[in-house]
């Protein structure tokens, strides 16, 4: 028997790579002989360098760069110098994680370290950047990024402006006279999973703008800002942003990777998978495994578990959730086509006390599940 365990995260409990390990120890425990294959996932959110660095055998470059409130701050990305690809994770520099509760507000975050790395990366070789977006702390639609990559926003004076989101409604020009001279000579790719506008009821600021600290009166003021962003990007570049699905992605840095780096936005998930050689790994597979700390039904549209049921339904193989919590149901489970599931919470207990237990849970529904499949067999 040949079981496929492919997780995400449980996100501040396991990682990828500790949630495989907790599978296989209660699967043996049922099916010694099994063949297990080991095949940690991510869709571009925060901890998808670790598993991009595990399969491209890339090695991790240190630098310092600046914070999300320009902060000098110790950071890195993944390079895998014989492929020529980087991979750069936003959440390492600009990311909501870096910042205390009482320091978060995207009118004043920046997204200027995120470009040092890009500019890091580019100057080291690299001729493709892979970038995930997830986690980020700004609302800045990208202006910091492009800022380190030679872009100047000036306001009506024709005063360079500070790249955060409270400036956004003050641009009135971009100047693009002294960019990096081998910024067109690089292919980048965008991890983006969201389809969210620039500006508007579900863009970037009236969406997200709340966790990363904005109030409701700075979340008009930031979405006006976009707007005006747009305006401005459309009259220079000729391209309408708000027409591109992913615009608003981690605060409008959708809009910004399209217009400045000539991106293009690929499902975070498919990305990791074909790094992954995910695919190859299941065709002959009699189970997969996977799950994440929550399974709901966000989590079955564009993440993880979604892109390992996509993949399987083309093989045929059938999967099994293990996972933190469980809100869907099995109507809804059924309809998606996962052929098991389970929350690995055992009685009643807080949040604290589950997370601090996932390793040994999971062991336990890992083995009851192999007993299950065992009587099948």
């Amino acid at each position: 028997m040949k079981i496929v365990i492919a997780p995400d995260k449980f996100k501040g409990s396991l990682t990828g790579f500790e949630y495989c390990e907790a599978v296989e120890k209660g699967l043996r425990m049922a099916i010694p002989e099994a063949e297990i294959v080991k095949k940690p996932l991510a869709d571009g959110g925060d901890g998808t360098i670790d598993i991009v660095k595990h399969y491209t055998q890339g090695e991790k470059i240190l630098l310092t760069a600046h914070g999300p409130l320009f902060e000098l701050l110790q950071t890195g990305y993944v390079f895998s110098r014989p492929k020529g690809v980087a991979f750069l994770e936003m959440a390492e520099v600009s990311g909501l994680k870096l910042l205390k509760e009482e320091e978060r507000n995207c009118m004043h975050t920046t997204s200027f370290g995120f470009g040092e790395l890009i500019v890091d990366a580019i100057e080291s070789g690299a001729n493709e950047l892979i970038l995930g977006i997830g986690g980020s702390a700004t609302n800045d639609g990208g202006m910091g990024m492009a800022k380190a990559l030679g872009f100047r926003f000036l306001d009506a004076s024709g005063h360079e402006l500070q790249p955060i989101g409270s400036n956004l409604s003050r641009i009135q020009k971009i100047d693009s006279t002294k960019l990096h001279p081998k910024l067109n000579k690089v292919e980048v790719k965008v991890a983006c999973d969201v389809t969210n506008p620039l500006y508007g009821p579900d863009g970037a600021a009236q969406v997200y703008g709340s966790q990363k600290g904005a109030s409701n009166e700075e979340i008009k003021l930031l979405d006006k800002g976009l707007q005006n962003y747009a305006k401005v990007l459309e009259e220079t570049f000729g391209v309408d942003v708000q027409q591109l699905k992913g615009a608003g992605a981690a605060g409008g840095m959708g809009a910004g990777a399209c217009v400045f780096l000539n991106a293009t936005l690929v499902s975070g998930i498919d990305l990791v998978k074909n790094i992954a050689d995910f695919d190859a790994s299941i065709q002959d597979a009699d189970w997969i495994i996977t799950g994440e700390g929550q399974l709901d039904l966000q989590t079955l549209s564009g993440k993880t578990i979604a892109g390992v049921l996509s993949s399987a339904k083309t093989y045929d193989v059938p999967v099994a959730a293990l996972c933190g919590s469980v809100t869907i149901s099995h109507k809804e489970q059924k309809a998606f086509g996962l052929d098991y599931m389970t929350s690995i919470i055992k009685g009643v207990s807080s949040l604290e006390e589950a997370m601090a237990n996932s390793y040994e849970n999971l062991v336990d529904a890992a083995y009851n599940f192999a007993k299950l499949v065992k009587e099948k067999i």
